[in-house]
Protein backbone atom coordinates (compact mmCIF):
# COMPACT_ATOMS: atom_id res chain seq x y z
CA UNK A 1 0.00 0.00 0.00
CA UNK A 2 1.34 3.44 -0.95
CA UNK A 3 2.30 5.62 2.06
CA UNK A 4 -0.24 8.32 1.06
CA UNK A 5 -3.05 5.78 0.75
CA UNK A 6 -2.09 4.16 4.06
CA UNK A 7 -2.12 7.57 5.76
CA UNK A 8 -5.56 8.42 4.35
CA UNK A 9 -6.86 5.01 5.41
CA UNK A 10 -5.56 5.62 8.93
CA UNK A 11 -7.25 9.03 9.10
CA UNK A 12 -10.53 7.52 7.92
CA UNK A 13 -10.37 4.75 10.51
CA UNK A 14 -9.61 7.26 13.27
CA UNK A 15 -12.69 9.29 12.25
CA UNK A 16 -14.90 6.21 12.23
CA UNK A 17 -13.36 4.63 15.33
CA UNK A 18 -11.82 7.35 17.54
CA UNK A 19 -8.86 6.26 19.63
CA UNK A 20 -8.97 6.58 23.40
CA UNK A 21 -5.95 6.51 25.71
CA UNK A 22 -5.80 3.23 27.63
CA UNK A 23 -4.49 5.12 30.64
CA UNK A 24 -6.78 8.13 31.09
CA UNK A 25 -9.48 7.71 28.42
CA UNK A 26 -8.58 10.93 26.58
CA UNK A 27 -9.50 10.88 22.90
CA UNK A 28 -6.74 11.06 20.30
CA UNK A 29 -4.11 8.42 20.97
CA UNK A 30 -4.04 4.91 22.42
CA UNK A 31 -1.32 6.16 24.77
CA UNK A 32 -1.45 9.92 25.27
CA UNK A 33 1.61 12.08 25.87
CA UNK A 34 0.66 12.71 29.49
CA UNK A 35 0.32 9.00 30.25
CA UNK A 36 3.60 8.29 28.47
CA UNK A 37 5.33 10.77 30.76
CA UNK A 38 3.74 9.10 33.79
CA UNK A 39 5.27 5.68 33.03
CA UNK A 40 7.53 4.43 35.81
CA UNK A 41 10.99 4.05 34.28
CA UNK A 42 13.77 1.71 35.29
CA UNK A 43 16.93 3.78 35.42
CA UNK A 44 20.49 3.00 36.60
CA UNK A 45 21.73 1.68 38.85
CA UNK A 46 20.34 -1.77 38.14
CA UNK A 47 21.56 -5.36 38.17
CA UNK A 48 23.73 -5.87 35.07
CA UNK A 49 22.27 -9.35 34.55
CA UNK A 50 18.53 -9.27 35.23
CA UNK A 51 18.04 -5.51 34.86
CA UNK A 52 16.12 -5.03 38.10
CA UNK A 53 16.82 -1.83 40.09
CA UNK A 54 19.83 -2.46 42.32
CA UNK A 55 21.29 0.42 44.40
CA UNK A 56 24.85 -0.94 44.23
CA UNK A 57 24.82 -1.49 40.46
CA UNK A 58 26.34 -4.97 40.90
CA UNK A 59 24.69 -8.38 40.71
CA UNK A 60 21.54 -8.48 42.81
CA UNK A 61 21.15 -11.22 45.46
CA UNK A 62 18.95 -13.31 43.14
CA UNK A 63 21.53 -13.25 40.35
CA UNK A 64 24.58 -14.07 42.46
CA UNK A 65 23.70 -17.77 42.46
CA UNK A 66 21.92 -17.77 39.07
CA UNK A 67 23.82 -19.24 36.13
CA UNK A 68 21.59 -18.25 33.21
CA UNK A 69 21.87 -18.99 29.53
CA UNK A 70 20.70 -15.47 28.74
CA UNK A 71 23.36 -12.77 28.62
CA UNK A 72 21.17 -10.12 30.18
CA UNK A 73 17.66 -8.66 30.40
CA UNK A 74 16.70 -5.04 29.91
CA UNK A 75 13.42 -3.20 30.28
CA UNK A 76 12.49 0.49 30.09
CA UNK A 77 9.60 0.35 32.55
CA UNK A 78 8.26 -1.13 35.76
CA UNK A 79 5.16 -3.28 35.44
CA UNK A 80 2.65 -1.01 37.14
CA UNK A 81 0.15 1.77 36.50
CA UNK A 82 -0.51 2.74 32.90
CA UNK A 83 2.04 0.28 31.54
CA UNK A 84 0.27 -2.61 33.26
CA UNK A 85 -3.05 -1.40 31.79
CA UNK A 86 -1.56 -1.07 28.30
CA UNK A 87 -0.01 -4.53 28.31
CA UNK A 88 -3.24 -6.03 29.63
CA UNK A 89 -5.18 -4.40 26.77
CA UNK A 90 -2.66 -5.60 24.17
CA UNK A 91 -2.40 -9.11 25.57
CA UNK A 92 -5.93 -10.00 26.60
CA UNK A 93 -8.33 -7.47 25.03
CA UNK A 94 -7.32 -7.82 21.38
CA UNK A 95 -6.17 -4.19 21.17
CA UNK A 96 -3.44 -5.08 18.69
CA UNK A 97 -2.99 -1.48 17.53
CA UNK A 98 -1.24 -0.82 20.85
CA UNK A 99 1.78 -2.74 19.56
CA UNK A 100 2.83 0.26 17.49
CA UNK A 101 3.09 2.92 20.26
CA UNK A 102 4.54 0.37 22.67
CA UNK A 103 7.19 -0.64 20.13
CA UNK A 104 8.05 3.05 19.77
CA UNK A 105 8.87 3.07 23.49
CA UNK A 106 11.16 0.07 23.01
CA UNK A 107 12.83 1.74 20.05
CA UNK A 108 13.44 4.93 22.03
CA UNK A 109 14.93 2.87 24.84
CA UNK A 110 17.28 1.04 22.47
CA UNK A 111 18.41 4.32 20.96
CA UNK A 112 19.57 5.58 24.36
CA UNK A 113 20.52 2.20 25.85
CA UNK A 114 22.00 0.00 23.10
CA UNK A 115 21.71 -3.76 23.62
CA UNK A 116 23.59 -6.30 21.45
CA UNK A 117 21.27 -7.60 18.75
CA UNK A 118 21.26 -8.06 14.98
CA UNK A 119 18.02 -10.03 14.77
CA UNK A 120 14.73 -9.83 16.71
CA UNK A 121 13.09 -13.03 17.97
CA UNK A 122 9.71 -12.87 19.76
CA UNK A 123 9.06 -15.25 22.64
CA UNK A 124 6.69 -17.80 21.07
CA UNK A 125 3.35 -19.05 22.32
CA UNK A 126 2.36 -22.70 22.28
CA UNK A 127 -0.01 -23.49 19.40
CA UNK A 128 -2.86 -24.14 21.83
CA UNK A 129 -2.59 -20.69 23.42
CA UNK A 130 -2.00 -19.05 20.06
CA UNK A 131 -5.23 -20.57 18.78
CA UNK A 132 -7.11 -19.41 21.88
CA UNK A 133 -5.80 -15.83 21.71
CA UNK A 134 -5.57 -15.51 17.96
CA UNK A 135 -2.22 -13.71 18.00
CA UNK A 136 1.09 -13.48 19.82
CA UNK A 137 1.56 -10.05 21.41
CA UNK A 138 5.34 -10.52 21.45
CA UNK A 139 5.34 -11.11 17.69
CA UNK A 140 3.32 -7.93 17.18
CA UNK A 141 5.84 -5.97 19.25
CA UNK A 142 8.80 -7.53 17.42
CA UNK A 143 7.37 -6.75 13.99
CA UNK A 144 6.70 -3.13 14.89
CA UNK A 145 10.14 -2.78 16.47
CA UNK A 146 11.72 -4.36 13.41
CA UNK A 147 9.95 -1.83 11.20
CA UNK A 148 11.24 1.03 13.36
CA UNK A 149 14.83 -0.22 13.65
CA UNK A 150 15.23 -2.08 10.32
CA UNK A 151 16.31 -5.17 12.25
CA UNK A 152 15.08 -8.45 10.73
CA UNK A 153 12.49 -10.47 12.65
CA UNK A 154 12.76 -14.27 12.77
CA UNK A 155 9.39 -15.54 13.92
CA UNK A 156 9.32 -19.24 13.04
CA UNK A 157 12.60 -20.64 14.29
CA UNK A 158 12.15 -20.66 18.07
CA UNK A 159 9.21 -22.93 18.93
CA UNK A 160 7.31 -23.53 22.16
CA UNK A 161 6.60 -27.25 21.92
CA UNK A 162 5.46 -27.91 25.48
CA UNK A 163 2.23 -26.36 26.75
CA UNK A 164 2.65 -24.97 30.26
CA UNK A 165 0.47 -23.02 32.70
CA UNK A 166 0.89 -19.21 32.49
CA UNK A 167 3.83 -17.99 34.57
CA UNK A 168 1.53 -15.67 36.51
CA UNK A 169 -0.06 -18.75 38.09
CA UNK A 170 3.22 -19.97 39.56
CA UNK A 171 4.12 -18.96 43.09
CA UNK A 172 7.93 -18.99 43.20
CA UNK A 173 11.02 -18.47 41.06
CA UNK A 174 11.88 -22.17 41.30
CA UNK A 175 8.39 -23.13 40.14
CA UNK A 176 8.61 -20.70 37.20
CA UNK A 177 11.93 -22.20 36.17
CA UNK A 178 10.57 -25.75 36.34
CA UNK A 179 7.48 -24.65 34.44
CA UNK A 180 9.47 -23.66 31.33
CA UNK A 181 12.39 -26.11 31.47
CA UNK A 182 12.81 -27.67 28.01
CA UNK A 183 9.63 -25.92 26.81
CA UNK A 184 11.40 -24.40 23.76
CA UNK A 185 13.54 -25.58 20.87
CA UNK A 186 14.90 -24.21 17.60
CA UNK A 187 13.66 -25.94 14.47
CA UNK A 188 16.69 -24.99 12.34
CA UNK A 189 20.10 -23.31 12.39
CA UNK A 190 19.13 -19.90 11.03
CA UNK A 191 20.28 -18.12 14.18
CA UNK A 192 23.69 -19.76 14.41
CA UNK A 193 26.34 -17.20 15.42
CA UNK A 194 23.73 -14.42 15.49
CA UNK A 195 23.33 -11.76 18.16
CA UNK A 196 19.72 -12.40 19.16
CA UNK A 197 17.46 -9.87 20.85
CA UNK A 198 14.51 -11.71 22.46
CA UNK A 199 11.32 -9.64 22.58
CA UNK A 200 8.53 -10.07 25.14
CA UNK A 201 5.97 -7.94 26.93
CA UNK A 202 6.71 -8.64 30.62
CA UNK A 203 9.43 -10.35 32.64
CA UNK A 204 8.89 -11.50 36.22
CA UNK A 205 11.69 -13.86 37.21
CA UNK A 206 13.29 -14.04 33.75
CA UNK A 207 12.73 -17.82 33.63
CA UNK A 208 10.90 -17.80 30.29
CA UNK A 209 13.52 -15.61 28.62
CA UNK A 210 16.29 -17.80 30.00
CA UNK A 211 14.62 -21.00 28.75
CA UNK A 212 14.36 -19.40 25.31
CA UNK A 213 18.02 -18.37 25.47
CA UNK A 214 19.05 -21.94 26.35
CA UNK A 215 17.25 -23.27 23.27
CA UNK A 216 18.73 -20.56 21.05
CA UNK A 217 22.27 -21.17 22.25
CA UNK A 218 21.82 -24.93 21.87
CA UNK A 219 21.11 -24.14 18.22
CA UNK A 220 24.28 -22.05 17.95
CA UNK A 221 23.19 -18.47 18.71
CA UNK A 222 26.17 -16.31 19.64
CA UNK A 223 24.58 -14.03 22.24
CA UNK A 224 21.03 -13.72 23.53
CA UNK A 225 19.70 -10.64 25.31
CA UNK A 226 16.14 -10.10 26.45
CA UNK A 227 14.27 -6.85 25.84
CA UNK A 228 10.85 -6.52 27.46
CA UNK A 229 8.48 -3.58 27.82
CA UNK A 230 8.14 -3.95 31.58
CA UNK A 231 9.26 -6.07 34.44
CA UNK A 232 8.07 -6.71 37.93
CA UNK A 233 10.57 -5.28 40.37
Amino acid sequence: MLPQVAKLKGIALDLLFPRWCVGCGKEGKLLCDSCRRSLSKIVPPFCPRCGKPQPSGVLCPSCVSWQPAIDGIRSPFRFNGVMRQAIHQLKYKNLRALAQPLAELLKNYLTNNPVPGEVLVPVPLHQKRLKERGYNQSSLLARELGRLTSLPVVDACLIRHRHTPPQVRTSSVAERQRNVTDAFFCRDQRLRDKQVLLIDDVATSGATLDACAAALKAAGAGTVWGLVLARET
